[in-house]
């Protein structure tokens, strides 16, 4: 299942690694490790903000995806499902509006 992932990262830990020149070898490790199919980053809420679309075939998978952030740099996680234009396509819309409507 395509998932959007949302990965805010704390001021502090993050300036730490900018700081001592870590940052982009823990970040690059961490994408590599997860491979997202898109990533964005952004700011939110005063913070630095990572935008994700990653796949999770079954909720196993969960763990790999968030750890790697929570354990180096005590990040906060959002995971939602979400769709392709496609898949929305397929959702069956019409059908459900007339059952439901």
């Amino acid at each position: 299942m395509r998932m959007l992932m949302i990965v805010s990262l704390p001021n502090a830990k993050f300036n730490a690694a900018v700081k001592d020149g870590t940052a982009a070898a823990k970040m690059g490790k961490i994408m590599e490790a997860i491979k997202p199919e898109a990533a964005y980053f952004a700011d939110a809420h005063g913070h630095r903000t990572g935008y994700l679309v990653v796949d999770c075939p079954d909720a196993s998978k969960i763990p790999s995806l968030a750890e790697p952030w929570f354990l180096t740099f005590d990040a906060d996680i959002h995971m939602h499902p979400c769709m392709t234009p496609d898949d929305l396509k397929k959702a069956g819309l019409d059908a459900l509006g007339k059952q439901w409507g």
